[in-house]
This record gives C-alpha cells, sequence and structure tokens, in this order.
C-alpha cells in the first residue's frame, strides 16, 4: 500500500510538472530597429540591421527567462530614410506596437526629434550613430548612444590635425545639418583651444553637389588642411572637386566617412583623406571573431565600420532586461544606466547623460584607394 501510494504521489508530481511545463510558452519580445535602409544611407542601414540580426538570433541561443516564460527576441524593422518626419512616424509606430526598446537612429536630425517621442513613453532608445550631443543633452533618461558624441570625435580630430599633421592653415566646410554643422562648429573650438589657425568656415547645403563658389574662395586662401562635416557621398565628391580645383591639401572627414560609399564617390581622389571613427581598428578577440564569422557566413560580405555598435546595442539592452529581470519600460531604462556589458567594441556602460563611457577611438587615412589605420586613441581627454 505505501508503495501504491507513493508511486501515486510520483504520478502526480510529475502531472504537475507537466502542467507547469505546458502553462510556461514561448514570448515574443519585440525590439524596434530604425535606419535608413533606402537612400544614400540604404547600404549602411542595412548592413546595421544584418548586424542586429545576428545580435537577436545570439540572444535567444541564450534562453532568457523571465516569469517561467522563454523570451523569443524579434526585430521590428523601420526605413526612416535619414528623413525626419519619417523618422518621427517610425517612432510612434514602434512604441504603439509595443517595443521593448528602439535601435536608432543613424542621422542626429532623424535621432534627435525622435528621442522625445520615445521618453514620453518610457521606451529605451539605444542610438547606434546618433552623435550630436545634443542628443543626450536633453537629459532624457531613456536615451542612450552606442558611440562617441560629436564633441568627443572632434576634439581628437582637431587634435591630430593641429599636433600630428601640423596643419597651420584650416578650412571648414559643414553641410548645415544638426550633425554637419555641429561637429564642425566643436571642431573649430577644439582648433582653436590648440591655437590652430582657421582661414575661412563655409555652409553648403548637404543636398548640393555643387561646390564651385566655396571653393573658388578656399583655392584661394592656400590651406594645409580642408575639414568637411557632412555624410560620406558628399564628402567624396568634393575630394573630387578639391582636386579638380587644384587643391591638394588633405580633406578631413568626419566620423561615418570610413567605408566603401566614400571610397566610390572619391575615386582616386580618396587618397590621402583623413578621418576619425569610433571603436578600434584591430580588435580580433574570440567573440569578434565569432561575429565575423557569422556575418561572412549569412550575408557573404565583411561587415560594415559601425556593424559591431548594432550588434552590442541588440545585446546591451538584452543584458538590461536580464538584470531588470523585467520586461517593464521602467525596470529597463533604470537597468540600462547600471549595465555594464563586455561587447565587440569593447566594455560598454553609460554616463550620467546616457553617452558611452571611455570611449576608444581610431584614426583612418586612404591609401591606395584603402582606409588604413593610422592610430588609436583610447580614454577620455
Amino acid at each position: 500500500m505505501k508503495m501504491l501510494g507513493s508511486f501515486k504521489l510520483l504520478c502526480l508530481g510529475a502531472a504537475a510538472l507537466l502542467s507547469v511545463a505546458a502553462m510556461a510558452e514561448d514570448r515574443t519580445v519585440l525590439i524596434g530597429y530604425a535606419a535608413p535602409l533606402t537612400g544614400a544611407s540604404g547600404s549602411i542601414g542595412a548592413s546595421l540591421v544584418q548586424a542586429a540580426e545576428i545580435a537577436v538570433d545570439d540572444a535567444n541561443r541564450q534562453g532568457l527567462h523571465i516569469n517561467g516564460d522563454k523570451l523569443v527576441f524579434k526585430l521590428l524593422v523601420q526605413d526612416d530614410r535619414s528623413d525626419m518626419r519619417t523618422g518621427l512616424l517610425v517612432a510612434e509606430y514602434l512604441v504603439k506596437s509595443g517595443v521593448v526598446g528602439v535601435i536608432g537612429h543613424w542621422n542626429s536630425g532623424v535621432g534627435i526629434p525622435a528621442s522625445r517621442i520615445y521618453s514620453k513613453a518610457g521606451v529605451v532608445q539605444i542610438a547606434q550613430a546618433t552623435t550630436s550631443h545634443a542628443y543626450t543633452q536633453q537629459s532624457f533618461p531613456t536615451a542612450f548612444r552606442i558611440v562617441p558624441h560629436d564633441d568627443e570625435n572632434a576634439y581628437y580630430t582637431a587634435e591630430y590635425v593641429v599636433r600630428q599633421m601640423k596643419a597651420q592653415r584650416i578650412a571648414i566646410i559643414d553641410d548645415q545639418t544638426p550633425f554637419g554643422n555641429g561637429y564642425a562648429k566643436q571642431f573649430a573650438q577644439s582648433v582653436a583651444s590648440f591655437k590652430g589657425n582657421i582661414v575661412s568656415q563655409y555652409g553648403i547645403s548637404s543636398r548640393t553637389s555643387d561646390f564651385n563658389a566655396v571653393l573658388r574662395n578656399i583655392m584661394k586662401q592656400n590651406p594645409d588642411v580642408v575639414f568637411f562635416g557632412g555624410l560620406d557621398a558628399q564628402a567624396g565628391q568634393l575630394a573630387r572637386e578639391l582636386r579638380r580645383f587644384g587643391i591638394e591639401a588633405p580633406l578631413v572627414g568626419v566620423g561615418g566617412t570610413v567605408g566603401p560609399q566614400f571610397l566610390k564617390a572619391a575615386g582616386e581622389a580618396a587618397n590621402g583623406t583623413i578621418a576619425l571613427e569610433p571603436g578600434p581598428a584591430s580588435y580580433k578577440g574570440m567573440q569578434w571573431q565569432q561575429f565575423d564569422k557569422a556575418y561572412k557566413s549569412r550575408y557573404g560580405d565583411d561587415m560594415g565600420l559601425y556593424a559591431p555598435f548594432s550588434y552590442d546595442a541588440v545585446q546591451v539592452l538584452v543584458a538590461a532586461i536580464r538584470q531588470a529581470n523585467s520586461l517593464e519600460r521602467q525596470r529597463i531604462v533604470a537597468a540600462m544606466h547600471q549595465v555594464r556589458h563586455n561587447g565587440l567594441t569593447g566594455p560598454v556602460a553609460f554616463d550620467e547623460e546616457g553617452n558611452l563611457a571611455n570611449p576608444v577611438f581610431t584614426i583612418y587615412q586612404v591609401r591606395n584607394q584603402k582606409w588604413m589605420p593610422l592610430k588609436t586613441i583610447g580614454g577620455k581627454k
């Protein structure tokens, strides 16, 4: 009788476990992703999304559970077209879709206005390339960035131009966008702090390919360096025009210049161009190698410069969810401010504003129409 009673208890226990297992289920968790997938930056956006897809797959293999439910992460990807109005519509859609967080946006002119929508909804936003310092200076607790901001980028670029390149006469052009103009202003201030000499500053439309009036004036000023605050495709066109006007001064670009788009647009005129980008140039740890192998295997191409940052953005959001042990937006935001994550691009943590703490940079130069790393700069100034 005792053996029969024990058998019944075992059967009841097994039935209870099966019942609990039946009640537990996979829970789909949406991560919003906003980037330009069409237009001039479409190829960059595609690379960012591809890296994020690998990050989501890796996160799902980790088997994160909350309250007995296995979380299955899924990207909800939207094309913001590098356009502010489209970006605002995208932000509204992602919030209404119930995402736990958003990775985006690529452009500062899109990411800054969109951040107000995410802040109001209490949704974490991790910018993979919104580099204008103004983004985090709004003091939104929901706003974070996985790359350094432009004040830091511009400081180190100016330091390199004045101290390493020994430039005595610097001409500045910007594309009058929040990104390009803000970067150029900070670059000019930093040049002045290093006792450099700025011979001229000009603004042009981000949509123009007509540099004639500006370059006629710059040609007369005989600069040692021409700095351009603008995106890679337009920077490539400018590089061609500099050579057409016989201006031999090297072009110095901003973050986002390093990549195939600039080389394609500039052709042979690309040679000698200098640009500073976030992240180390030669990190080859096991995690990086695995990601590189997975990217090439899946997409048959080399990853873009910002792909590892996109991967890390997804992974740090997942790490915050794990730390919060919750899908509640408020708890995820709080966890983001405390998270410490060892990413592809190095240790990831955020300061009080939501900026990347202790960023690393690399100076690149085009040689034989290929981007080559020259120098790595680490830590804060």
